[in-house]
C-alpha cells in the first residue's frame, strides 16, 4: 500500500512536467511589429519532437549523432530562451530579402561569447554580422536578421512603444509544425509548413488533389526552369521587381524555360610592352550562362514594345539588355513580345495551362555558388526540385528533397 501511494503522486507529478515540457506552450507573440506584413511561425516544441521521433525510429543516425547533439546542446547553453514559437518577421516597404526575429535572452554576456565562438565580427554598439546574419543586442533581447536597415524601427516599435501590438499565435498557426502568414489591414492568409521524410510543404489548402495533377504533367521533364503564369499570377509575382510592369504591358500570361550550360568566357584586356605599345591580352574562364526561351502574351504588343523601349531596355540590335545573359533577341508579332537566348537555341516546354514554376537542381547550379559554406552546398545538392503551383485561391509550394536513408530533420 505504501509503494501505491508513492507510485501514483509520482505519476501524477511525471504527467503534469510531460504536459509542461511537451505540450503546453506559451501562446502570446509579444514580438511582432504592427506594421509587419509577412510572419513566418515556427512551433519549436512540435520541431523538437518531430526530432527525437525521427532519431528513435532511425538507428542508423545514432553513430552520428554526437555531433549534433552537442551543437545543439551548446545551442542551448548559448544564452538564449528558446521560445515556445519562434516569430519571424518582414517588415511592409522593405525589401522581401529582409527578415527579422526577436530573441529573449537569459544571459546576453554568454551569448556575446557564444557569437565570437561562431566568429561572428563584433561591429561596435552591440552589433554583430557574420555573412548574410545580423544582430543587435539590447538588454535581454537580440534583433535578428537579414539586414540591419531595420533594427531601430524595430527596437522602437517594439520595447519603446506602449501599444505595441501582441498577437496570439492561434492566428496563423494550427496544429504544423510552422506557418507562413501574409497580413494586409485586418485580413491575413495564413499557410502551413510541413516537414515531411523528403520534402517540405507550404500550402493554404489540405486538398492534395488541387496540385497532384499539376506535379503529374511535370514529371516527364527535364529542364532547369520551366514556369507558366496568368494574368493574376504575374501580377503578384512582379510586385516584387517591378509594380506595375505587368499593367503596363498588359500582359495576359507569361512563359519560360531555361536550361544551364558552362560556357568559355573571353575575357580582353591591354597591357604595355617595352616601348608603351598597346597590346591585347586574351584570357578565358568557364561560366555558367542560361540558355532560355520568353514569351510574353499580351493584350497590346504593340504597348509592351513600346514599354520596353520607354525604359532603353531594348538597344539598337533588338537585344533585351535587362537580361545580362547575352546575346538574345526580342520580337513581337500580334500575340505579344518574344526574348530568345542566340547562342544556343532553347525547345519552349509544352503548354499545359496551368499556373506553376518549376526550378530543377544541376550540378552546375550549385558548383557555381562559391560564396556558400560546404553546408549550404550539401542542402543545395540535396534538393531535388522547388515547384510551385496555383489553381483559384489555393496556393502551393514543395521543396522537394532526393531519396535518402535519412529524414531530412536528420540530414540537414
Amino acid at each position: 500500500m505504501k509503494k501505491k501511494k508513492i507510485i501514483v503522486p509520482l505519476l501524477l507529478l511525471f504527467a503534469v512536467a510531460v504536459y509542461f515540457v511537451v505540450f503546453h506552450k506559451d501562446k502570446t507573440l509579444r514580438y511582432i511589429p504592427e506594421n509587419a506584413d509577412a510572419v513566418i511561425l515556427i512551433d519549436s516544441k512540435k520541431l523538437m519532437g518531430q526530432y527525437l521521433f525521427s532519431l528513435a525510429t532511425h538507428p542508423s543516425s545514432w553513430s552520428g549523432s554526437d555531433t549534433k547533439s552537442k551543437s545543439s546542446s551548446s545551442f542551448k547553453d548559448s544564452g538564449i530562451r528558446i521560445p515556445d514559437f519562434l516569430q519571424v518577421f518582414h517588415i511592409k516597404d522593405t525589401k522581401f530579402s529582409e527578415w527579422y526575429s526577436v530573441l529573449e535572452l537569459k544571459d546576453p554576456q554568454k551569448f556575446i561569447a557564444f557569437l565570437k565562438k561562431q566568429k561572428f565580427a563584433d561591429k561596435g554598439n552591440s552589433r554583430f554580422q557574420k555573412d548574410q546574419v545580423f544582430l543587435m543586442i539590447k538588454g535581454d533581447h537580440c534583433i535578428a536578421g537579414t539586414s540591419e536597415l531595420a533594427f531601430e524601427t524595430v527596437q522602437k516599435q517594439l520595447f519603446h512603444t506602449s501599444t505595441a501590438p501582441v498577437w496570439n499565435a492561434d492566428q496563423f498557426i494550427q496544429n504544423t509544425l510552422g506557418s507562413l502568414s501574409f497580413m494586409s489591414g485586418q485580413k491575413t492568409q495564413n499557410f502551413s509548413i510541413e516537414l515531411l521524410d523528403d520534402e517540405i510543404e507550404i500550402r493554404n489548402n489540405s486538398n492534395q488533389e488541387v496540385f497532384n495533377s499539376i506535379a503529374s504533367k511535370l514529371q516527364k521533364g527535364n529542364n532547369f526552369l520551366e514556369m507558366e503564369l496568368d494574368q493574376e499570377n504575374l501580377r503578384k509575382f512582379s510586385y516584387f521587381l517591378d509594380k506595375g510592369i505587368a499593367d503596363s504591358l498588359r500582359a495576359t500570361s507569361f512563359k519560360a524555360t531555361a536550361n544551364l550550360e558552362q560556357v568559355n568566357d573571353t575575357i580582353i584586356s591591354y597591357e604595355y610592352d617595352d616601348n608603351f605599345n598597346e597590346v591585347e591580352k586574351k584570357t578565358f574562364q568557364k561560366i555558367i550562362q542560361p540558355n532560355y526561351s520568353i514569351e510574353i502574351q499580351s493584350k497590346d504588343p504593340e504597348r509592351a514594345w513600346g514599354y520596353f523601349q520607354s525604359k532603353k531596355w531594348i538597344n539598337g540590335e533588338n537585344q533585351f539588355t535587362q537580361i545580362p545573359f547575352q546575346p538574345n533577341k526580342i520580337s513581337q508579332n500580334s500575340e505579344g513580345v518574344f526574348i530568345k537566348s542566340t547562342r544556343k537555341s532553347v525547345l519552349s516546354s509544352p503548354q499545359l495551362q496551368e499556373n506553376y514554376i518549376i526550378v530543377r537542381n544541376s550540378t552546375l547550379l550549385y558548383s557555381s555558388l562559391k560564396t556558400l559554406s560546404n553546408k549550404e552546398k550539401k542542402i543545395i545538392s540535396d534538393i531535388d526540385y522547388v515547384l510551385y503551383g496555383n489553381k483559384s485561391q489555393d496556393y502551393w509550394v514543395k521543396i522537394k528533397a532526393k531519396k535518402g536513408d535519412l529524414p531530412l530533420i536528420l540530414r540537414w
